[in-house]
């Protein structure tokens, strides 16, 4: 469904093209002003107003990047998308760089034309969204929230870093849901969490009895993602063999399942993340240079905490709010001390730490009051040497990669521990807690958070 009374600007020298792309846009109710030229184009652009323009790259008196250029710097509202020789990803990208909002191979595909028409037609009648979760009144993320709504406007490719617990998935998703396909599936994605061996059948799906326990057709992550966003977290932990796969489904705008005959058209927009230096995996040649080229048109830099440690009171009571509503406690408030700690606290896990140290202090507070002893902040990691090929090495922080399966490890723990007392006491729960030597409060918020409250 396209915008009502949308007008686009086609730029193409070639009247032939001109004429289907009109007849095309007219089928979608979408009105339409043709230009030969470079000239013409700036021309109708200064003197009217438009929802969509598509150029060519090749005009005769110039080039479609000079249009793009110019809608940037005067329109940058106005969703652009170029026409580009089949199989030329180094020009799409050029022009993605230069702030296109997409591309589009000749000869033309109508299917792909239509829904990218759809798409820069919803940026023209969106609200504006901001990304609500990311919080913080820090100059960095001011230029974050900045950054995350001018490439919403895009489809072009973001690749997304920063350390872990810096909130990337947070960014994906805030991208997503301001740009034009916020009404699609939003899919992320672990890339490290998939076995070698399934990951072409989960990226790219089967068809039944292609391989061996492959009952029935499955569907890829790409296609559940299609017309929306594939968010391709720990991007780096993919396989070469599957990088190499990877490139192709993004260049073909395609999809092969295994064991299929045909490839399947897709219209996904990627966006990928990584706390690791994907500069450094190409360096070391364990991250193909060709796909780093393709998924990182535009980059993300995410702030770690340490350089921001003035959201820190603003995250710390949000967090603090959000245990308390989830078991209907008052929200306790951080005593001077323990505030003055957590902002000189160099934070290596990020907003995820944080949230974890401020969760164990908010079971362990009385009187509504979380003080410097509850924080219980741990010791500075200590810098481990990492080897480097040359013979090298250099100082790199520790990374605690298992904290989610320790923690489900000993939450199993405490839960036995729990329900074991609150059988002895025969279910009262005033007398277990005493038992377990743990305030009320504290223990009836450990019954909540393990599901024990019922």
């Amino acid at each position: 469904m396209t915008e009502a009374n949308a007008t686009a600007l086609i730029v193409d020298d070639e009247p032939d093209i001109r004429e289907l792309l009109e007849i095309t846009l007219l089928r979608m109710g979408v009105e339409c002003q043709s230009a030969g030229n470079v000239t013409e184009a700036i021309q109708c652009l200064m003197n009217n107003s438009f929802q969509v323009c598509l150029t060519d790259l090749r005009l005769p008196d110039g080039d479609g990047i000079e249009i793009v250029s110019w809608i940037q710097k005067n329109q940058p509202e106005l969703p652009v998308a170029v026409f580009t020789a089949h199989g030329n990803m180094d020009t799409a990208i050029h022009a993605m760089k230069a702030g296109a909002f997409d591309f589009i191979s000749k000869p033309v595909e109508l299917e792909q034309l239509r829904s990218l028409i759809n798409t820069a037609l919803k940026l023209s009648c969106k609200s504006e969204q901001s990304g609500e979760n990311i919080l913080g009144n820090a100059p960095a993320i001011s230029r974050l929230h900045k950054q995350i709504a001018k490439v919403a406007r895009s489809q072009a490719p973001v690749y997304i870093s920063g350390e872990s617990g810096t909130g990337k998935e947070l960014v994906a998703r805030a991208i997503h849901y301001q740009g034009g396909r916020s009404d699609a599936p939003f899919i992320p994605v672990n890339c490290g969490a998939i076995p070698s061996e399934l990951m072409e059948s989960e990226f790219f799906g089967h068809k039944k009895g292609s391989f061996t326990g492959a009952n029935a057709d499955k569907q890829g992550l790409f296609q559940a993602a299609d017309g929306g966003t594939l968010f391709l977290d720990e991007v780096a932990d993919l396989s070469l063999e599957m990088q190499v796969k990877l490139l192709r489904a993004l260049q073909e705008k395609a999809v092969r399942p295994v064991g299929a005959e045909a490839e399947i058209p897709i219209d996904v927009r990627i966006l990928s993340a990584t706390h690791k230096d994907l500069a450094e995996e190409v360096h070391r040649e364990r991250f193909r240079n060709d796909l780093f080229y393709r998924i990182n048109v535009i980059q993300i830099q995410l702030p770690p905490l340490r350089e921001r440690s003035e959201d820190i009171p603003l995250l710390a009571e949000k967090f603090l709010e959000k245990f308390a509503s989830d078991c209907g406690l008052e929200t306790p408030s951080l005593t001077p001390d323990a505030l003055s700690a957590l902002q000189i606290y160099s934070f290596p896990g990020n907003v995820r730490e944080l949230e974890n140290v401020l969760e164990r202090a908010f079971t362990l507070c009385e009187d509504d009051q979380i003080t410097l002893e509850d924080i219980q902040l741990p010791q500075p990691l200590t810098p481990q040497k990492e080897e480097i090929p040359d013979g090298s090495s250099r100082n790199t922080p520790e990374m605690n990669e298992s904290y989610e399966s320790l923690d489900e490890y000993l939450e199993e723990i405490e839960r036995d521990v729990i329900t074991q007392t609150l059988e002895e006491t025969r279910w009262n729960r005033t007398a277990a807690a005493k038992k377990l030597g743990i305030s009320f409060r504290s223990f009836r918020y450990r019954l909540k958070k393990l599901g024990l409250d019922d």
